[in-house]
Protein backbone atom coordinates (compact mmCIF):
# COMPACT_ATOMS: atom_id res chain seq x y z
CA UNK A 1 0.00 0.00 0.00
CA UNK A 2 1.43 3.29 -1.25
CA UNK A 3 1.33 6.42 0.80
CA UNK A 4 -1.73 8.45 -0.06
CA UNK A 5 -0.90 11.89 -1.58
CA UNK A 6 -1.93 14.98 0.62
CA UNK A 7 -2.93 18.35 -0.16
CA UNK A 8 -3.39 21.30 3.05
CA UNK A 9 -4.41 24.61 2.39
CA UNK A 10 -3.30 26.87 5.37
CA UNK A 11 -5.09 29.99 5.10
CA UNK A 12 -3.06 31.39 7.89
CA UNK A 13 -4.85 34.37 8.94
CA UNK A 14 -6.48 35.66 5.88
CA UNK A 15 -10.39 36.26 5.12
CA UNK A 16 -13.65 37.83 5.26
CA UNK A 17 -16.83 35.56 4.91
CA UNK A 18 -17.42 36.46 1.63
CA UNK A 19 -14.10 35.39 0.49
CA UNK A 20 -14.15 32.50 2.41
CA UNK A 21 -17.61 31.52 0.55
CA UNK A 22 -16.02 32.34 -2.84
CA UNK A 23 -12.89 29.87 -1.66
CA UNK A 24 -15.01 27.20 -0.91
CA UNK A 25 -17.08 27.58 -4.09
CA UNK A 26 -14.25 27.42 -5.96
CA UNK A 27 -13.20 24.23 -4.13
CA UNK A 28 -16.62 22.81 -4.37
CA UNK A 29 -16.91 22.97 -8.27
CA UNK A 30 -12.98 22.35 -8.84
CA UNK A 31 -12.56 18.77 -11.01
CA UNK A 32 -9.99 16.89 -8.73
CA UNK A 33 -8.81 13.12 -8.43
CA UNK A 34 -10.68 10.86 -6.43
CA UNK A 35 -9.92 10.73 -2.45
CA UNK A 36 -8.72 7.60 -3.35
CA UNK A 37 -5.35 9.45 -5.32
CA UNK A 38 -5.61 12.10 -2.70
CA UNK A 39 -6.32 13.53 0.39
CA UNK A 40 -7.56 17.08 1.20
CA UNK A 41 -7.51 19.47 4.11
CA UNK A 42 -7.96 23.17 4.00
CA UNK A 43 -7.23 25.08 7.43
CA UNK A 44 -9.27 28.41 7.62
CA UNK A 45 -8.88 30.39 10.79
CA UNK A 46 -10.51 29.35 13.75
CA UNK A 47 -13.50 31.62 13.64
CA UNK A 48 -14.55 30.69 10.18
CA UNK A 49 -14.18 26.17 10.88
CA UNK A 50 -17.86 25.70 11.40
CA UNK A 51 -18.82 27.55 8.03
CA UNK A 52 -15.97 26.08 5.98
CA UNK A 53 -16.65 22.35 7.69
CA UNK A 54 -20.62 22.83 6.96
CA UNK A 55 -20.24 24.10 3.26
CA UNK A 56 -16.93 22.36 1.99
CA UNK A 57 -17.68 19.16 -0.03
CA UNK A 58 -17.71 16.06 2.04
CA UNK A 59 -14.43 14.12 0.80
CA UNK A 60 -12.36 17.55 1.45
CA UNK A 61 -11.23 17.91 5.47
CA UNK A 62 -11.32 20.72 7.66
CA UNK A 63 -8.17 21.68 9.98
CA UNK A 64 -7.50 23.57 13.03
CA UNK A 65 -4.35 26.09 12.68
CA UNK A 66 -3.15 25.71 16.13
CA UNK A 67 -4.55 24.29 19.25
CA UNK A 68 -3.50 24.17 22.89
CA UNK A 69 -0.85 22.31 24.36
CA UNK A 70 -3.46 20.96 27.04
CA UNK A 71 -7.02 20.60 28.58
CA UNK A 72 -8.73 24.00 28.18
CA UNK A 73 -9.07 26.33 31.46
CA UNK A 74 -8.30 29.56 32.24
CA UNK A 75 -5.95 30.53 28.77
CA UNK A 76 -7.28 33.29 27.53
CA UNK A 77 -7.33 33.24 23.64
CA UNK A 78 -6.63 29.66 23.45
CA UNK A 79 -8.63 26.87 21.41
CA UNK A 80 -8.28 23.75 22.70
CA UNK A 81 -8.03 20.00 21.45
CA UNK A 82 -11.49 18.77 23.08
CA UNK A 83 -13.27 21.71 21.62
CA UNK A 84 -11.79 20.95 17.90
CA UNK A 85 -13.10 17.49 18.61
CA UNK A 86 -16.44 18.81 20.02
CA UNK A 87 -16.70 20.67 16.75
CA UNK A 88 -16.08 18.18 14.76
CA UNK A 89 -12.64 19.18 13.33
CA UNK A 90 -10.50 15.90 12.21
CA UNK A 91 -6.84 17.90 11.75
CA UNK A 92 -4.96 20.12 13.48
CA UNK A 93 -1.40 22.00 12.06
CA UNK A 94 0.87 22.45 14.74
CA UNK A 95 4.78 23.68 15.10
CA UNK A 96 4.02 25.91 12.09
CA UNK A 97 7.68 27.95 11.83
CA UNK A 98 5.78 31.49 12.10
CA UNK A 99 4.16 30.21 15.03
CA UNK A 100 7.49 29.00 16.53
CA UNK A 101 9.27 32.23 15.01
CA UNK A 102 7.01 34.82 16.32
CA UNK A 103 5.10 33.11 19.09
CA UNK A 104 8.42 31.47 20.48
CA UNK A 105 7.40 27.78 20.25
CA UNK A 106 10.40 25.54 21.58
CA UNK A 107 10.75 21.82 19.85
CA UNK A 108 9.83 20.63 23.38
CA UNK A 109 6.45 22.58 23.54
CA UNK A 110 5.59 21.59 20.34
CA UNK A 111 6.50 17.76 20.73
CA UNK A 112 4.37 18.21 24.04
CA UNK A 113 1.05 19.98 21.82
CA UNK A 114 1.53 17.03 19.01
CA UNK A 115 1.26 14.41 21.66
CA UNK A 116 -1.65 16.04 23.79
CA UNK A 117 -3.97 16.43 20.19
CA UNK A 118 -3.02 12.77 19.03
CA UNK A 119 -4.11 11.48 22.83
CA UNK A 120 -7.38 13.49 22.19
CA UNK A 121 -8.07 11.66 18.99
CA UNK A 122 -6.93 14.94 16.41
CA UNK A 123 -4.83 14.06 13.20
CA UNK A 124 -1.71 16.39 13.18
CA UNK A 125 0.45 18.11 10.63
CA UNK A 126 3.45 18.98 12.33
CA UNK A 127 5.76 21.15 10.95
CA UNK A 128 9.51 21.65 10.61
CA UNK A 129 12.16 22.98 9.03
CA UNK A 130 15.41 25.18 9.14
CA UNK A 131 15.61 28.82 8.40
CA UNK A 132 18.17 30.41 5.72
CA UNK A 133 21.06 30.57 8.17
CA UNK A 134 20.84 26.88 9.30
CA UNK A 135 20.85 25.87 5.45
CA UNK A 136 23.49 27.84 4.99
CA UNK A 137 25.63 26.94 7.72
CA UNK A 138 25.37 23.53 6.62
CA UNK A 139 23.02 21.98 9.60
CA UNK A 140 19.83 21.86 7.57
CA UNK A 141 19.02 18.29 8.65
CA UNK A 142 20.50 18.36 12.41
CA UNK A 143 17.98 21.17 12.43
CA UNK A 144 15.11 19.20 11.17
CA UNK A 145 16.13 16.38 13.39
CA UNK A 146 16.08 17.58 16.36
CA UNK A 147 12.72 18.72 15.59
CA UNK A 148 11.36 15.90 14.57
CA UNK A 149 13.08 13.67 17.56
CA UNK A 150 10.84 16.42 20.15
CA UNK A 151 8.04 14.74 18.63
CA UNK A 152 9.22 11.15 18.27
CA UNK A 153 10.20 11.02 22.22
CA UNK A 154 6.66 12.11 22.89
CA UNK A 155 4.77 9.44 20.86
CA UNK A 156 4.46 5.96 20.34
CA UNK A 157 1.75 5.61 17.05
CA UNK A 158 2.48 7.97 13.86
CA UNK A 159 -0.63 6.38 12.30
CA UNK A 160 -2.24 10.11 12.58
CA UNK A 161 0.76 11.91 11.83
CA UNK A 162 2.06 13.73 8.36
CA UNK A 163 5.52 15.46 8.74
CA UNK A 164 5.44 18.80 6.65
CA UNK A 165 9.07 20.14 6.00
CA UNK A 166 8.95 23.96 5.20
CA UNK A 167 12.06 25.19 4.92
CA UNK A 168 11.32 28.97 6.48
CA UNK A 169 13.36 30.80 3.62
CA UNK A 170 10.54 29.30 1.15
CA UNK A 171 7.61 30.68 3.10
CA UNK A 172 6.23 33.08 1.60
CA UNK A 173 9.38 34.67 -0.03
CA UNK A 174 8.56 33.02 -3.48
CA UNK A 175 11.73 31.23 -3.39
CA UNK A 176 11.05 27.39 -3.35
CA UNK A 177 13.70 24.81 -2.25
CA UNK A 178 14.55 22.70 -6.07
CA UNK A 179 13.24 19.61 -6.02
CA UNK A 180 16.08 18.11 -5.50
CA UNK A 181 16.79 20.08 -2.00
CA UNK A 182 13.26 18.78 -1.56
CA UNK A 183 13.82 14.90 -2.25
CA UNK A 184 17.25 15.09 -0.17
CA UNK A 185 15.57 16.42 2.99
CA UNK A 186 12.36 14.14 2.46
CA UNK A 187 14.90 11.36 2.23
CA UNK A 188 16.88 12.08 5.01
CA UNK A 189 14.22 12.57 7.37
CA UNK A 190 12.85 8.97 6.03
CA UNK A 191 15.57 7.71 6.94
CA UNK A 192 15.76 9.42 10.76
CA UNK A 193 12.62 8.17 11.53
CA UNK A 194 13.35 4.41 9.69
CA UNK A 195 16.99 4.65 12.29
CA UNK A 196 15.24 6.19 15.58
CA UNK A 197 11.38 5.01 15.20
CA UNK A 198 10.58 2.06 12.94
CA UNK A 199 11.15 0.87 9.65
CA UNK A 200 7.18 0.27 9.26
CA UNK A 201 7.14 4.56 10.46
CA UNK A 202 9.63 5.30 8.30
CA UNK A 203 7.68 3.39 5.24
CA UNK A 204 4.49 4.86 5.85
CA UNK A 205 4.63 8.14 7.37
CA UNK A 206 3.65 11.12 5.10
CA UNK A 207 6.05 13.45 4.24
CA UNK A 208 4.78 16.94 2.57
CA UNK A 209 6.54 19.96 1.06
CA UNK A 210 5.80 23.32 2.28
CA UNK A 211 7.22 26.72 0.86
CA UNK A 212 6.36 28.68 -1.90
CA UNK A 213 4.42 25.42 -3.71
CA UNK A 214 2.37 27.25 -6.70
CA UNK A 215 0.37 25.62 -9.59
CA UNK A 216 3.49 25.92 -11.49
CA UNK A 217 6.26 24.01 -9.82
CA UNK A 218 3.73 21.65 -7.58
CA UNK A 219 4.31 18.99 -10.73
CA UNK A 220 7.82 18.73 -10.39
CA UNK A 221 7.96 18.35 -6.65
CA UNK A 222 5.27 16.08 -6.54
CA UNK A 223 7.75 13.68 -9.24
CA UNK A 224 9.90 12.94 -6.65
CA UNK A 225 9.87 9.69 -4.25
CA UNK A 226 10.09 11.31 -1.13
CA UNK A 227 7.74 14.14 -1.55
CA UNK A 228 4.25 12.28 -0.67
CA UNK A 229 2.21 16.30 -1.09
CA UNK A 230 2.38 19.50 -0.09
CA UNK A 231 1.29 22.19 2.46
CA UNK A 232 0.31 25.02 0.49
CA UNK A 233 0.16 28.91 2.30
CA UNK A 234 -0.79 31.88 -0.64
CA UNK A 235 -1.90 29.40 -3.58
CA UNK A 236 -4.91 27.59 -1.01
CA UNK A 237 -6.51 31.08 -1.37
CA UNK A 238 -6.61 30.93 -5.12
CA UNK A 239 -8.21 29.04 -7.85
CA UNK A 240 -4.57 27.06 -8.44
CA UNK A 241 -5.06 25.26 -5.52
CA UNK A 242 -6.87 22.71 -7.73
CA UNK A 243 -4.41 22.96 -10.16
CA UNK A 244 -1.48 21.44 -6.97
CA UNK A 245 -4.35 19.05 -5.86
CA UNK A 246 -4.07 17.92 -9.12
CA UNK A 247 -0.38 17.20 -9.24
CA UNK A 248 -1.29 14.48 -7.10
CA UNK A 249 -2.15 12.30 -10.92
CA UNK A 250 2.03 12.63 -11.25
CA UNK A 251 1.98 9.75 -8.37
CA UNK A 252 -0.53 7.56 -10.00
CA UNK A 253 1.10 7.43 -13.33
CA UNK A 254 4.40 6.97 -11.58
Amino acid sequence: MGRKFFVGGNWKCNGTTEEVKKIVETLNAGQVPSPDVVEVVVSPPFVFLPVVKSSLRPEFHVAAQNCWVKKGGAFTGEVSAEMLVNLGIPWVILGHSERRALLGESNEFVGDKVAYALSKGLKVIACIGETLEQREAGSTVDVVATQTKAIAERISDWTNVVLAYEPVWAIGTGKVATPAQAQEVHAELRKWLHANVSPEVAASTRIIYGGSVSGANCKELAANPDVDGFLVGGASLKPEFIDIIKSAEVKKSA
